[in-house]
C-alpha cells in the first residue's frame, strides 16, 4: 500500500494522508514529481515504459508520486533510483517549473539534474521500466509530436 501526504491548494500538508488508487478528497491535493536528466552533451535520459503499464511501450522522463513524508526533492531522488538504478546528487538538481492541476488535482513540481551514465550500467524497475535512451533535444521533440511519449501527467 503506496501513502501520499495531503496537500492544500497552497502546498501545505494537512497531517493526513491518502491510500494510491482511492479517489483524492474533494480539495486535497497530492505532490508529483518529474525528473529531467541531462547529461554534459545536453542530451536527456529517457525510460520506456512496461507494456502492461497506462501508457506502456512509450518513452518518458521518470516521475511518480512523493511517499508520505518525502518532500519534493526527496522523491526525486528516489523515484529516478528506484525506476533506472541512477544515483543523483541532490546539489545537482534543480526546480525547474512547478504548477497546480486540479485533474488530476496534484502540484507538480519539473526537476532538472546534470548526470552522466551509461545505459548498460542502468538497473530498470521490473514492473515500470524495459529500456532507457539518451536522446538529443531535436530527437525528444520529434518523439513529442509524433506521440511516442509517454502523455500520463
Amino acid at each position: 500500500m503506496e501513502l501520499w501526504d495531503l496537500l492544500d491548494r497552497n502546498r501545505n500538508k494537512i497531517d493526513k494522508t491518502h491510500e494510491r488508487g482511492k479517489p483524492l478528497p474533494e480539495g486535497y491535493y497530492h505532490l508529483l514529481v518529474y525528473i529531467i536528466v541531462q547529461n554534459d552533451k545536453g542530451e536527456i535520459l529517457l525510460s520506456k515504459r512496461h507494456p502492461n503499464k497506462v501508457f506502456g511501450n512509450l518513452w518518458e522522463c521518470t516521475g511518480g508520486s512523493a511517499l508520505a513524508g518525502e518532500d519534493s526533492l526527496q522523491a526525486a531522488l528516489r523515484e529516478v533510483k528506484e525506476e533506472v538504478g541512477l544515483d543523483l546528487a541532490s546539489i545537482d538538481g534543480k526546480i525547474i517549473f512547478q504548477e497546480t492541476r486540479e485533474n488530476p488535482p496534484a502540484h507538480f513540481d519539473y526537476w532538472l539534474f546534470q548526470a552522466n551514465a551509461a545505459i548498460e550500467d542502468l538497473t530498470f524497475q521490473n514492473d515500470e521500466v524495459i529500456d532507457a535512451k539518451w536522446v538529443t533535444r531535436e530527437a525528444f521533440e520529434k518523439m513529442v509530436k509524433k506521440k511516442k511519449w509517454s502523455q500520463r501527467q
